[in-house]
């Protein structure tokens, strides 16, 4: 039996413990890094060496995640969520869970393709699919607590994880897929992503019909949470 040694994994509670007392971030990732590399007696130059190449290659990173923020603030500015609530308003067939069915099989079938920056949560979910679910229970209802609204935005942000989580799963080039093919050869396994891809389907499509029929039964769940808070505001007049 081959002796291996665990120090290498006192990054990882560098990292833990830096959490959780709050440290800057950075100076956390720093230290780990150091204490990961002189576990594994890493000489200093290399490891300088590695920590550099990884801020090259992530110092784009923060421009990436922020521009597309700053745009979808601008818009909103600019009346986004009241224009979606307003369309939505005139479409007088739209519930809440049908809304969310539509956005899950969108979501499936594009991340399945392999576009899955078309959604998320800051550019999808909250400017434009979430004030659109809140229409929809709105207009049936003609109320809309907070607590209902709260649950709305919970469920937009729980279709859209399960679409993207199930649906990239089928995408041949996806960084999952790529990984599961090259473990499966080096533990000498021959296999094609393709047929990694093509298994996934059977996954996919039995998220859409559980999922799907949870959205289908969320508006009576719905108008009965809706009911049992009017009962309640009664009984407190």
């Amino acid at each position: 039996m081959t002796d291996f040694s665990l120090w290498p994994l006192l990054g990882i509670a560098v990292v833990m413990l830096g959490f959780l007392l709050k440290f800057n971030p950075v100076l956390v990732v720093t230290v780990a890094a150091f204490a990961t590399g002189m576990a594994v007696k890493m000489p200093i130059l290399t490891w300088l060496e590695s920590l550099g190449t990884a801020f090259l290659k992530t110092r784009n990173l923060p421009l990436i995640l922020l521009l597309p923020l700053a745009v979808i603030g601008l818009l909103e500015r600019h009346g986004l969520r009241e224009k979606a609530q307003n369309w939505i308003q005139q479409i007088k067939a739209a519930t809440t869970g049908r809304l969310l069915l539509v956005y899950l099989a969108l979501r499936e079938s594009t991340a399945a393709a392999g576009l899955t920056s078309l959604g998320g949560h800051p550019q999808m979910v909250r400017p434009l699919l979430s004030p659109m679910a809140e229409a929809a229970f709105e207009q049936k209802h003609h109320s809309l607590p907070d607590k209902i609204k709260y649950k709305i935005r919970a469920m937009s942000a729980a279709t859209d994880n399960i679409g993207l989580f199930f649906g990239e799963d089928i995408f041949v080039a996806f960084g999952a897929i790529i990984l599961m093919h090259t473990f499966l050869r080096e533990s000498g396994i021959e296999t094609e992503p393709l047929h990694i891809a093509l298994w996934g389907i059977p996954t996919a499509l039995a998220a859409f019909l559980i999922h799907g029929t949870r959205l289908l039964r969320f508006d009576a769940y719905l108008a009965r949470q809706l009911q049992q808070q009017l009962k309640q505001e009664q009984r407190h007049d």
